[in-house]
């Protein structure tokens, strides 16, 4: 059973690339759709994870899994941020024109 874990990792790694194919892309409505996939699959990895634990070797492939699914959110996380400042700057604009 505990391969289903290693399986949540890879659907949730798998996610992470979509997402970050969909930032390089500009296209945020899409990436918001795969942030919202991935905190799912996590929710159903932690259930999961309660009561299975992974082997040594499996341990291995999820530390490299989880490197990549980090270094997949630091590229999304630099993209984003211009998108985040324009966000942030009309958000603004609509505050000063409501006072």
């Amino acid at each position: 059973m505990s391969q289903q874990l290693i399986d949540y990792y890879k659907a949730i790694e798998d996610s992470s690339a979509r997402m970050l194919d969909a930032a390089k892309a500009e296209d945020w409505d899409q990436v918001m759709r795969f942030e919202g996939a991935c905190a799912v699959l996590i929710e159903q990895l932690r259930a999961c994870a309660d009561s299975e634990q992974l082997a040594p070797e499996q341990r291995v492939e999820k530390t490299r899994i989880m490197q990549r699914i980090l270094n997949n959110d630091a590229q999304i996380r630099y993209l984003a941020e211009p998108w985040l400042m324009h966000c942030e700057q009309n958000l603004d604009g609509q505050r000063q024109y409501l006072h």
